[in-house]
């Protein structure tokens, strides 16, 4: 699956991206808010996360922002990833992460509602979850942006920080009227 939105294109990843993936994604305060990742994170970690086979509905993009070069860096660059986890529990998870170069420009409240979009008409899917670590508001407040509600809180295993993480649990509801067309459209 691809997307393009005003600023973002999202693509599934290939092997010559490891190289862009470790080098947005090697830094701790990412990392850090991340369940799955390891740290530190090297170009091996990259290679084989590019490796695993996807399906053609699988959602597993990478983010490339095409809104302007970063200091001398050309169009498009990576700034991260985006994702639908089908493995855990009975409605997708979102995931997601952005390099900090990228944070505070709304690139993850876009890529999301491109996600969401592609949840809802292309995948036909009803629900979604998603869950951010305590210490990460600002995770929260893309989610609540994207239309998302806070259903509980407990742990998750941060493989980064070697233990359990208190992290709030939510969901969005993709029927659901209040996230309407406003919340789904690709428009920044």
């Amino acid at each position: 699956m691809f997307a393009r939105t005003p600023r973002l294109t999202l693509r599934p990843g290939w092997p010559e991206d490891a190289a862009a993936v470790t080098q947005a994604l090697a830094h701790e305060s990412v990392v850090m808010n991340l369940s799955r990742v390891p740290w530190p994170y090297m170009p091996a970690d990259a290679r084989d996360w590019l490796a695993i086979p996807r399906g053609s509905t699988d959602v597993t993009l990478l983010i490339h922002a095409h809104d302007g070069p970063a200091p001398g860096r050309s169009c498009p660059r990576l700034i991260g990833t985006i994702s639908l986890d089908r493995e855990r529990g009975d409605a997708p998870e979102l995931g997601y992460w952005l390099t900090p170069s990228a944070w505070g420009r709304g690139y993850a409240t876009e890529a999301g509602r491109a996600v969401l979009h592609m949840a809802r008409h292309s995948l036909g899917l009803k629900r979604l979850r998603a869950r951010h670590f305590v210490d990460n508001p600002a995770s929260g407040r893309v989610l609540g942006k994207l239309g998302f509600h806070e259903t509980g809180r407990g742990t998750t295993f941060s493989r980064a920080r070697g233990r359990e993480v208190a992290s709030v649990m939510l969901a969005c509801d993709l029927e659901d009227a209040r996230i309407g067309d406003q919340a789904l459209s690709l428009a920044a």
